[in-house]
């Protein structure tokens, strides 16, 4: 059996929730078996991150046999004489290996995780971002009454609705916004904001449900450190990326000043990164699938939180085959502790079958491969733009931090 052909399509989802397009990729083998993938946050415009993808699979992919995927991963992992973790080809490689995947499991006729070394879970616990009820079509909240993210007594009432829905867990990132700069000194206005919030949530939720607290690499080491300790009274079961994803050492320096644990990972890729982030002291993992190297790769990486006594908790702002990928990692991982999830209408409409979801908890899928089917006539009905937005974008202007309410909401 080897590999002889592959598609590329961008699809646009119609909230902007799970980012502003997903790459999905479907490979086909020389005896009709077709596996399905998809790339995640290619920093580069919909149709360019295709094409990348379609040119490294006809460079070290092609007429090779699917089994092969040490080999597959040290071809592409070495491409153009890099030989080190490189965001865009391994996200560009982790679809594909995805797909791969996905074809192996129809080869065998056994669902990815038993590949895997077999189920350990019966069932996944899951948590949710605090997304608005209406957006406008980018992610954000279609008006001042859904600003989950700002409004501390909307994102209660929000986090009431999933915890009513069976979620145990919600996250948010009050601090925002995300600027290019990297590292910032956060307002009063802005630490006031985020102690608020999780005072609310806490109140509604009660125990309900952990509060997960994002803050995607905004802050300097002290900023982070007197943020964690507002937030130490109200028992957060992490605090996500507090600095930028290129200082880990920061990221361990914060680790050790606070009670709450630290989690990183959407941006990092491959197993080198991640062992880093588990000698810097962060005991829960985040490896987005779609980036991290794929299913292999991310196998390996949960097995290494294992040797330092840390936990994998995947990443998901995605479309749902990489969230199909990532639940097949998470069944067979001792060191699973929870899943994100996200639930819209449209990941559901792009699967013939969707991924099942049941009060707080993902069950197994039970097909061959990852167990889903892509529907193409909903990916072909939202296409992408030719050079339209990236999947996300930074704030591209520099934040003042004077401790005016002005500043904090530039």
């Amino acid at each position: 059996m080897k590999l002889t052909d592959i598609e590329t399509w961008v699809t646009v989802p119609p909230t902007g929730i799970g980012g502003s397009f997903w790459v999905i990729v479907r490979i086909t083998t020389d005896n009709g078996i077709v596996g399905i993938g998809e790339c995640y946050g290619i920093p580069v415009s919909g149709d360019v991150a295709c094409r990348m993808v379609e040119d490294t699979f006809a460079r070290y992919l092609e007429g090779e046999s699917p089994f092969n995927m040490e080999t597959l991963f040290r071809k592409v992992y070495s491409a153009g004489f890099t030989q080190r973790p490189d965001i865009s080809i391994m996200g560009v490689f982790s679809g594909m290996e995805i797909a791969i995947w996905d074809i192996l499991g129809k080869a065998l006729d056994q669902p990815v995780y038993n590949l895997l070394g077999g189920r350990f879970h019966d069932r996944l616990r899951t948590y949710t971002y605090l997304y608005p009820k209406k957006t406008d079509g980018h992610g954000n909240p279609a008006d001042a009454d859904n600003d989950v993210y700002h409004d501390g007594d909307a994102a209660a009432r929000r986090a009431l609705d999933y915890v009513e829905m069976g979620f145990t867990a919600i996250k948010q990132d009050p601090a925002g916004p995300y600027s290019f700069q990297g590292g910032r000194e956060l307002s009063l206005h802005e630490l006031d904001r985020c102690e608020y919030n999780v005072k609310r949530i806490r109140e509604a939720v009660g125990n309900r449900a952990d509060i997960l607290f994002g803050t995607h690499g905004q802050m300097t080491t002290s900023s982070a450190i007197r943020l964690a300790r507002r937030l130490e009274p109200y028992d957060p079961l992490w605090i996500e990326e507090p600095c930028p994803p290129d200082q880990m050492d920061a990221i361990g320096r914060v680790a050790r000043a606070t009670s709450i644990p630290i989690a990183t990972g959407e941006r990092l890729t491959t197993k080198q990164e991640f062992h880093r982030c588990l000698d810097s002291g962060v005991a829960i993992l985040q490896p987005d699938i779609g980036r991290s190297g794929g299913v292999w790769e991310t196998k390996k990486i949960a097995m290494l939180c294992e040797l330092y006594n840390a936990q994998i908790a995947p990443h998901i702002y995605c479309g749902p085959i990489a969230h199909a990928a990532a639940v097949h990692v998470a069944f067979s991982c001792p060191a699973f502790l929870i899943l994100e999830t996200i639930q819209t209408d449209f990941h559901d409409r792009i699967l013939k079958n969707p991924l099942l979801w049941e009060e707080g908890y993902m069950l197994p899928p039970e097909g061959p491969g990852l167990g889903i089917e892509l529907d193409l006539d909903t990916v072909l009905a939202h296409p992408y733009i030719s050079g339209g937005r990236l999947h996300l974008e930074m704030c591209q202007t520099p934040l003042p931090s004077d401790n005016t309410k002005i500043n904090a909401e530039l």
